[in-house]
């Protein structure tokens, strides 16, 4: 039987649409975190969004009111995420937090990741009951 083309091709070549890489050697992600933005990330990002309101501005139209914006994102606003292969990848249940900007992940997280917000209670309405199991 002959190699299939996933096994003998190299990583570049999977770089397709849709590929997503580990950020630290680029072969396939196998799990994805979030962190925080740096400052110098964040103010691109808002350059960028200060940018497109400036065109809106300059796109709108005379005879009406002009465009209102919210504020610019600050850095509580804003996430970026972190993609890693099985190998470079933090364990599951830190994943699961929010990462510090300054976060070396991967290979190896080296910050205090935010606590996971408290489950929101729903409380049943009258005569259900909250069961364990399915069917």
């Amino acid at each position: 039987m002959s190699p299939s083309p996933i096994d003998i091709a190299p990583a570049a070549l999977l770089a397709g649409p849709g590929f997503i890489a580990c950020a630290l050697c680029g072969r396939p992600a196998a799990r994805q975190w979030q962190r925080r933005l740096t400052d110098a990330e964040l103010a691109d990002h808002q350059a960028i969004e200060q940018g497109q309101r400036d065109e809106h501005l300059l796109l709108a139209d005379a005879q009406q009111p002009p465009p209102a914006f919210p504020p610019l994102p600050a850095a509580d606003d804003c996430l970026r995420p972190v993609h890693a292969c099985a190998e470079h990848t933090i364990d599951e249940s830190v994943a699961a937090q929010v990462h510090q900007a300054s976060c070396s992940a991967p290979p190896a997280c080296d910050c205090t990741p935010e606590p996971l917000p408290a489950p929101e209670l729903i409380e049943m309405p009258a005569g259900w009951a909250a069961t364990g199991g399915g069917g």
